[in-house]
């Protein structure tokens, strides 16, 4: 097998421009599970990478701009009765880029329509974190007859009283002299990212995870995709306010949503939650004692509220 090749799951071989150390990873991880990655073809050139675990109901879940479908691995394995597809969104995991800008409306829904028509989904749930929440809310703005239920896994950008972490900001910000040289990605700097995100302590115990996210960190297509996507989604003085979602919108929001949140988040805490949960016509809120990633400390809570709200 050479290096533009990849064993998904079983004996399935595919081709792919991702580097061999984010294939090799991603075979590593879902050797160890009960979920299997597969490909699906949006169009003759290009392909989308799933993973995929459990009967039920169908719920697509979408991961945010630093992460992969694969850190959803310990949500997948604990849902009951549930379909669920993770998506690796274009340009992300083992996913081909997206020929649309990183981060436009119209190109996310446009984009998501495209993967769930080729799952052969007319309907579906919707989970999301971060970025992948803001997709998700997008969509079912767009297409609720298309979206059965909304579930907000963590503060979505983009939202009403989000914020965005000063570490972001700094990837936008200009400086007057030369770039400072990153470190090499390593288990440490993993870990020290998400801690940006009040997840260190959670993440740390994936260690095939972390070192999945070590893989991604030097992957020039996947690294190339989340700082377009950051880029594109934060100015130096916070959201692109051209793509923020407002309360109007929320209140129009007609879909059943599930707001399962991060009493730490540091997107936005308890009191963006609650504020998100009252302007939607209907929805209701898990707080729990947790930072973006709330599944990664509490996998057998979220996986039941997640159960109980879809099936």
């Amino acid at each position: 097998m050479n290096a533009r090749e990849a064993v998904v799951s079983g004996d399935s071989t595919r081709r792919t421009a991702h580097s061999p150390d984010v294939v090799a990873a991603h075979a590593r991880v879902l050797a160890g599970s009960t979920a299997q990655g597969r490909y699906i073809d949006l169009d003759p050139t290009r392909r989308v990478h799933v993973i995929e675990a459990g009967e039920g109901p169908s719920l697509v879940l979408l991961h945010g701009s630093g992460p992969t479908a694969l850190q959803f691995l310990p949500l997948l394995e604990q849902l009951n009765g549930i379909r669920a597809i993770a998506v690796d969104r274009p340009g992300f995991g083992l996913s081909d880029p997206s020929h649309r800008p990183p981060v436009d409306r119209e190109a996310a829904v446009t984009g998501l329509t495209a993967i769930l028509d080729s799952l052969g989904l007319d309907q579906t749930a919707l989970l999301g974190n971060s970025m992948g929440g803001t997709w998700a809310l997008w969509y079912a703005l767009a297409h609720p007859d298309r979206v059965t239920r909304l579930i907000l896994l963590g503060a979505p950008p983009l939202l009403p009283g989000t914020r965005v972490p000063p570490p972001l900001l700094a990837v936008v910000t200009p400086t007057a002299g030369p770039p400072v040289p990153m470190p090499a990605p390593s288990r440490e700097t993993v870990v020290q990212s998400m801690g940006v995100f009040a997840e260190a302590e959670t993440i740390a115990q994936y260690p095939d995870q972390v070192d999945a996210m070590v893989a991604a960190a030097s992957d020039e297509i996947g690294l190339g995709s989340r700082l377009a996507e950051i880029r594109a989604t934060i100015s130096p003085t916070g959201w692109q306010p051209a793509l923020g979602i407002d309360v109007e919108e929320l209140r129009r929001l007609t879909v059943p949503t599930l707001l399962i949140w991060g009493e730490h988040d540091p997107l936005g805490g308890a009191e963006v939650a609650h504020a998100t949960v009252a302007a939607i016509t209907d929805a209701r809120l898990e707080l729990l004692p947790a930072g973006h990633g709330p599944w990664l400390g509490h996998p057998n809570r979220v996986a039941r509220a997640v159960s109980d709200f879809v099936r």
